[in-house]
């Protein structure tokens, strides 16, 4: 069994027991499955944090974004983004990062703008981490011309590009 089967039935004995739910043993069963790339478990761990009065957090949410990501359903990536403002948790530098890198899977290179655009709106520390997923997302999607913008955003901040920068931009130029 995977590390994510065994955190999911110490969950079920857990939830079946008189021993409290948490937010920590949620975080901790949605991480094992994020780490599997269980995001369906992840997403319904989401939902069921809500059901048992436990609240909700950027974590469990930033883990079942991650989840979502490594299976390449960037649609339920989003759906947790937006269940997260609806529930006024506030996104961090991860949880985008993490859409962003959802959003690569199937070149949806517009909506990893608007994460960047909103990261910077909102104020949300700007890493290369999440540059590179854009610039990495644009190269998936043909858009070479907004590889070098970003790059060129990137020399303008006070961000440092490093070598995965300049890979995933000279790729795109490549395919564009």
């Amino acid at each position: 069994a995977g590390e994510w089967e065994k955190a999911l039935h110490i969950f079920s004995v857990i939830s079946h027991s008189k021993v409290e739910v948490n937010a920590l043993t949620v975080n901790s069963t949605i991480s094992a499955c994020e780490k599997g790339g269980e995001w369906e478990k992840a997403m319904w761990l989401i939902s069921e944090m809500g059901q048992n009065s436990v609240l909700s957090n950027t974590i469990a949410f930033n883990a079942g974004i991650s989840a979502c990501e490594k299976r390449n359903e960037w649609e339920k990536a989003l759906d947790l983004c937006r269940a997260m403002a609806q529930h006024g948790i506030e996104a961090n530098t991860i949880t985008y990062s993490a859409a962003i890198s959802a959003c690569k899977g199937d070149g949806q290179w517009e909506k990893s703008l608007h994460f960047l655009s909103t990261m910077a709106k909102n104020r949300v520390e700007l890493n290369i981490i999440t540059f590179n997923a854009v610039i990495s997302t644009c190269e998936k999607g043909g858009q070479w011309e907004r590889a070098l913008q970003l790059l060129g955003l990137i020399s303008h901040s006070r961000v440092r590009h490093d070598t995965i920068t300049f890979k995933a931009v000279l790729s795109s130029c490549d395919k564009g």
